[in-house]
């Protein structure tokens, strides 16, 4: 029996959007409103209250939820296997671990339990039960996905992340998972990340590194990733590059200032109850020893790896890793339950520490027929790049550029120029509000426009939609709209930069400003 579940509930009705109708399961350290959130310790018996941020964003995108998974507790672990509920293993092998910490999540994903699930990477915990499930994990970047309603294990590295049996449906959740938060002290701007580097992805211009040395992995999958060398010259120019100072970076996670982090997080839940995982307590209670001083030495410690090896990402669009060194076995793993996990992080604990972002998906087989992951790593806010790459890898289609465009008025859902849009191929991306400085106002037609004012305003902002257009039919959206009104670039509330409806500033009469209603259907409604 494979423990993936620990609470299951009774299916919402789907709610219109770009994820209506796909089930997803959630790690039980994200909170989803009446369901307790144990992080894997069973004493934990009161329903969270409300859903964490990025449940609510996946709600309200159509997304079903069907329950909680298996994790190790406190999300401390990479094998799976530290959980009061029992161990998870490998859906092809009942021998081999199934990789954590977000161990039940990868199970009911790769079973065909659910269409995706959520998962949580603070050491690699969204890509090792990836790797050891032939699944597809994105690992934002640091902020991207609000961590608010996560019991944190890190809170300055926690990521939530997305699994699903595809590049393509990882990318629409992560698509919609993607959202400022102001109330996460951790959450980050899309807009404040350096863009992707537009045109090195498209075509056999990307420029791939892979590691100058060997890596010391067990002989099946030496012989796999000797395979996938082969291989990756299918996305582009590849070069060897020196990968020491990354793997140095990894072994500060669990020796420095990240691990009296965790002691801070949930240190005073591990006193000497059974309901405590023996090995989570041991390695966490070693941050309780820690000084200020020592934590000062790992962040000058990291600082200097990070300038040092931050020449790589002028070189290349990715690094290629494989995801673990290997994969052992559960008798393996309580044999040696510390050494083992350590190993099994080498490629992947530096990920957050440096501030990257990643996705693992699968490679090619071991030749006993055991799922073999690999990942590709780039900075911050290059997350779609990767994305594109392993889709190119895995066979799949990458979807032409396209843009997001936020509509206000008439080109609304069920408004009558809505149509206008759906022919084109768009689709709606998700609802948003305009930044506060901004003023509608009634033109010709009647139509709504939107301004900005020299100065912020106080207020909600404006009610819009944003949906994605293919880039291709655009222009001929545009030619239908008449003057006073055009196109150009509109700021929303979480700092992001779109294209929307703007209107000339000789158009704007102080006498029929509507920016009080606070959009166009409650103005109608109003009317």
């Amino acid at each position: 029996m494979n423990n993936e579940w620990i609470t299951r509930v009774d299916p919402i009705e789907p709610a219109p959007g770009p994820l209506h109708g796909l089930t997803m399961a959630l790690k039980d350290n994200i909170d989803l409103a009446g369901v307790p959130t144990t992080a894997g310790d069973p004493r934990t018996t009161e329903p969270a209250k409300d859903n964490s941020f990025v449940v609510d964003q996946l709600i309200a995108a159509g997304a079903v939820p069907l329950g909680k998974t298996n994790l190790d507790q406190y999300a401390t672990g990479l094998v799976g296997t530290r959980s009061p509920y029992g161990a998870c293993h490998s859906v092809y092998s009942s021998e081999h671990v199934s990789g954590g910490s977000s161990s039940g999540s990868a199970v009911a994903v790769a079973t065909g339990q659910v269409d995706f699930a959520l998962g949580t990477d603070t050491a690699g915990s969204g890509r090792v039960p990836a790797a050891f499930n032939r699944l597809v994990g994105i690992k934002p970047s640091r902020g991207l996905v609000s961590a608010r309603g996560v019991v944190p294990a890190c809170r300055s590295l926690d990521c939530v992340t997305v699994m699903a049996r595809s590049v393509a449906t990882a990318r629409r959740v992560f698509d919609v998972m993607v959202a400022f938060d102001p109330d996460d002290a951790w959450s980050r701007r899309a807009s404040s990340l350096p863009d992707r580097r537009p045109g090195r992805v498209a075509g056999s211009a990307a420029v791939i590194g892979v590691p100058d040395i060997g890596l010391g992995l067990d002989p099946e999958y030496e012989q796999a990733w000797q395979a996938t060398l082969d291989d990756a010259h299918r996305l582009g120019d590849v070069v060897k590059v020196d990968v020491q100072l990354l793997l140095e970076a990894a072994d500060l996670l669990y020796s420095g200032p990240w691990l009296a982090e965790r002691w801070l997080a949930f240190g005073d839940k591990l006193d000497d109850s059974e309901a405590v995982d023996p090995t989570v307590r041991t390695i966490v209670r070693g941050g309780a020893a820690l000084t200020a001083a020592g934590a000062f030495e790992g962040f000058d410690r990291l600082a200097t790896l990070k300038r040092e090896s931050e020449h790589l990402w002028t070189q290349l669009d990715a690094l290629l890793l494989p995801v673990t060194p290997g994969h052992p076995t559960l008798a393996e793993v309580a044999a040696d339950p510390i050494g083992v996990n350590s190993r099994l992080g080498r490629f992947t604990n530096m990920v957050n520490l440096l501030d990257l972002c990643a996705v693992a998906f699968p490679g090619p087989d071991r030749a006993d027929g055991l799922p073999f992951g690999i990942q590709l790593l780039a900075p911050a806010g290059h997350d779609l790049s990767v994305i594109d790459l392993a889709a190119l890898w895995c066979g799949e289609d990458v979807p032409a550029a396209d843009i997001l465009l936020a509509v206000a008025g008439a080109h609304l859902s069920g408004q009558p120029l809505n149509d206008q849009l759906v022919r084109r191929g768009a689709r709606l991306a998700f609802t948003a509000r305009t930044a506060p400085s901004y003023r509608m106002y009634l033109v010709d037609g009647p139509r709504p426009g939107l301004t900005r004012t020299l100065s912020d305003a106080d207020g909600p902002g404006i009610e819009v939609e944003v949906w994605s257009v293919p880039a291709a039919e655009l222009g001929g959206f545009a030619a239908t709209i008449d003057p006073p009104l055009a196109i150009g670039p509109l700021e929303l509330s979480d700092g992001r930069q779109v294209l929307g409806f703007l209107c000339t500033a000789d158009a704007a009469d102080p006498e029929r400003d509507i920016t009080a209603s606070g959009g166009w259907r409650a103005y109608l409604a109003g009317d």
